[in-house]
C-alpha cells in the first residue's frame, strides 16, 4: 500500500468513525421504552403522546410508538403499557419526609373515632413498651370524632383517662395538624408543668375556667413537653440515631413510591437531618428525589445559611435551597391567626408564633443568600402579614424569587390578587379542604369560609401560581385522594361538598402535582413534564385521570413508578 493510499484509507476510516460518532449523538439508543401508553405530558407544546423513550436517567423522546421504537437496540428494555394512563411522576409539594417515616412506626390515630379508642390504643401499647419509655402517636382530631368525650373543655377531653391507662409511661400524642399535642400526667410531671405554669409566648397550655389542666398544649407550648421527650430521645447513641433515621427514610420512601411520588418537597428539616440526607444522596441511598427547606434556624445557626443553596446533590436526588418559618398555627387547634375573632371562640384571634421582626430578618437573610423564603401561614391575618413582609423585602427587586406561603388556607379576598402581583407561590394542600370541611364554617363563619377558604379558583384566576400536596403525615400522602379533592371539593366518605365553585379543572389539578410543583422549587427545567432532556420520572396509573368519571379517581391504582429511568415500584 502506497503512503497516499494508506493516507486515504486512514482518512476514510477516520471519517467513518466521525460519522458513527455523530450518528450516535444524533440518534442514541434507548435503555427503556414505554409503548402503547396514554401519556399526559404536562408539556403545553406536546401535551399527549403514546410512547416515551429513555436513555439512562433522561428522557430521549416523547411521541408515537414508531418514533420510540426506532431508538431501540438489542439492549433496550421495552414495556407495553397496554393503553394505561401515564404522566410525570407526582411531586409532593409540601410534606414532612422523616416525620412520615417515623409516623409509620408509631401509633397512627387518624382513624380513631373517639377519645376512648385512643386511650385503648395507648393502653395496648404500654403492654410491650419498657416502663419509662415514651409512647408516641399522631393523627387525632377532636372535630372528627363520631363519639364526643363525656367531659370536655373547648372540645378537648381531659387527660385523666389517658393518665390512668399509662401511669408509668410518658405519653405524647400529636394533633393531626401538628400544632397541638396531648400529654398524660407522667409527661407533664417530667416537663415540670403544673397549674401555675405560665403560657409561653405564641402558645397556650389549655386549662379550664378553674385552672385545671386538660393535657392539651397548643403551638409554642408544645415545646414544654418536647423538652423531656427530646432529652429521652437523645440518650440514644449516634449509631442508633442513624439507624432510626435511615429506617424512617426507608419506610417513607417505600410509601411514596407505592403511591407514585417521585419527588418530595420537605417542608422543614434541621441541619442534622439535612446532613444525613446529603450522606444518603451521595451514597445513592435516597429512594426518591428530595427538595428540602431548612426548618426555622435560630440566630446561632444563621451563619450556616452561607453554605446554601445546595442543588442537585447525589445525581439530582437532593436540593436544599429554602428556609421555612412558622408564623401562625392551625385552624383546628385555634392557632390560625385571624383578622376577626373565631366564630366559635369569641374574642380569640389565634396565635402569632413568630414575631414579625424575626420574619423580616429571615426574609433579608433569604434574599442575601439567594434562598427561597417559605412561610407557614394559615389564617387571613397570617397571610396578610407575610404578604406585607414579602412586598417590603422584595421592593425594587426584579429577580424571580418564588417565595412561598405554605398552606395559604384562609385569605382575605382583598389579598388574593397580591399573590400574582408579587410572584408569591400559594403552596396549598387540596386534601386539607375536604378533611377540614366539617369544622371550617364553625370556626370562620359562612362568609369568610365561602370567600377566602382554600380559594384555588380565585387565586388561579388572579394569576397566582399554586403548588399542591398533602402535608404528610398530617394527611395520607396519596396524590390520588388529593387530586380528587382538587377537582370535586367533596369528602370521599360523606360526599359533603365545600364551596365547589373554587375547584380546579382536571388539567389544573394534574399541573398542580407536576409542573407547577416543579416551578415552585425552580426545578421546571429538570422535572414536572415529559420532554426530551428532562429526568425520566414517570408514574403509570390504572385510570385516565384526565377523563375518567370523578369517582374513579379514587379507584385508580399506581401500576408503576419510575425514577431516573429505573422502575422503583411495580404493582
Amino acid at each position: 500500500m502506497t503512503p497516499m493510499s494508506l493516507r486515504s484509507s486512514l482518512l476514510i476510516a477516520l471519517g467513518a468513525l466521525l460519522w458513527l460518532s455523530c450518528s450516535r449523538q444524533i440518534r442514541p439508543s434507548a435503555t427503556l421504552i414505554l409503548l402503547n401508553g396514554n401519556f399526559f405530558t404536562a408539556d403545553s407544546l406536546n401535551p399527549h403522546a403514546s410512547a416515551v423513550a429513555i436513555r439512562e436517567n433522561r428522557i430521549l423522546y416523547v411521541g408515537d410508538d414508531a418514533g420510540a421504537s426506532a431508538l431501540a437496540d438489542k439492549n433496550t428494555q421495552t414495556i407495553n403499557l397496554k393503553g394505561a394512563f401515564a404522566m410525570p411522576g407526582f411531586i409532593e409539594g409540601h410534606g414532612h419526609f422523616s416525620s412520615l417515616g417515623r409516623g409509620l412506626q408509631n401509633l397512627n390515630l387518624t382513624s380513631a373515632q373517639s377519645w376512648d379508642a385512643i386511650v385503648g390504643l395507648v393502653q395496648e401499647k404500654t403492654r410491650n413498651t419498657p416502663v419509662g419509655d415514651w409512647i408516641e402517636g399522631r393523627g387525632w382530631h377532636q372535630e372528627k370524632w363520631t363519639v364526643k368525650p363525656a367531659l370536655s373543655y373547648n372540645g378537648y377531653p381531659y387527660h385523666d383517662a389517658l393518665s390512668a391507662a399509662s401511669p408509668e409511661h410518658p405519653v405524647v400524642l400529636v394533633h393531626a395538624s401538628g400544632h397541638s399535642l396531648f400529654a398524660n400526667a407522667k409527661a407533664m410531671e417530667l416537663a415540670g408543668v403544673g397549674r401555675e405554669t405560665p403560657d409561653p409566648a405564641g402558645g397556650r397550655i389549655v386549662r379550664d375556667a378553674s385552672g385545671r389542666l386538660t393535657g392539651v398544649f397548643e403551638e409554642n407550648a408544645m415545646d414544654l413537653i418536647y423538652a423531656p421527650y427530646s432529652a429521652w430521645q437523645n440518650r440514644r447513641d449516634e449509631a442508633q440515631k442513624l439507624a432510626d433515621f435511615e429506617k424512617a427514610v426507608e419506610l417513607a420512601g417505600a410509601e411514596c413510591l407505592r403511591k407514585g411520588i417521585t419527588s418530595f418537597q420537605d417542608a422543614g428539616s434541621d441541619f442534622w437531618e439535612i446532613g444525613q440526607y446529603r450522606r444518603l444522596a451521595e451514597s445513592k441511598k435516597l429512594p426518591l428525589r428530595l427538595w428540602v427547606m431548612i426548618s426555622q434556624p435560630r440566630p446561632d445557626d444563621y451563619r450556616q445559611l452561607a453554605e446554601y443553596p445546595q442543588i442537585g446533590l447525589g445525581g439530582g436526588f437532593l436540593t436544599v435551597r429554602a428556609v421555612k418559618v412558622y408564623l401562625d398555627g392551625a385552624l383546628g387547634s385555634y392557632g390560625a391567626w385571624l383578622l376577626e375573632p373565631y366564630a366559635d371562640k369569641p374574642g380569640f384571634y389565634g396565635q402569632n408564633t413568630t414575631p414579625i421582626d424575626t420574619l423580616k430578618s429571615m426574609a433579608n437573610l433569604c434574599r442575601k443568600h439567594k434562598l427561597q423564603c417559605c412561610v407557614h401561614a394559615i389564617g387571613d391575618r397570617g397571610n396578610r402579614e407575610v404578604l406585607n413582609v414579602f412586598e417590603h423585602s422584595l421592593k425594587g427587586d426584579d429577580k424571580d424569587r418564588r417565595w412561598r406561603i405554605e398552606h395559604s388556607q384562609h385569605i382575605d379576598p382583598q389579598d388574593i390578587p397580591r399573590f400574582g402581583q408579587l410572584g408569591v407561590i400559594a403552596s396549598m394542600q387540596a386534601i386539607h379542604c375536604t378533611s377540614d370541611a366539617p369544622f371550617v364554617v364553625k370556626r370562620l363563619g359562612e362568609n369568610r369560609a365561602r370567600t377566602g377558604a382554600y380559594a384555588w379558583r380565585s387565586l388561579i384566576d388572579a394569576g397566582a401560581w399554586l403548588a399542591n400536596g398533602t402535608d404528610a403525615p398530617v394527611e395520607d400522602c396519596d396524590p390520588l385522594a388529593c387530586l380528587y379533592a382538587s377537582v370535586t371539593r367533596r369528602r370521599a366518605d360523606t360526599g359533603m361538598a365545600f364551596f365547589p365553585e373554587q375547584k380546579m379543572t382536571r388539567e389544573e389539578a394534574l399541573y398542580s402535582y407536576t409542573i407547577w410543583n416543579a416551578r415552585a422549587a425552580f426545578e421546571e427545567g429538570e422535572k414536572g413534564s415529559l420532554a426530551p432532556g428532562k429526568l425520566a420520572d414517570i408514574v403509570v396509573v390504572s385510570k385516565d385521570l384526565l377523563r375518567c368519571p370523578e369517582e374513579e379517581i379514587l379507584q385508580a391504582q399506581v401500576l408503576q413508578t419510575i425514577v431516573g429511568g429505573k422502575i422503583k415500584f411495580s404493582r
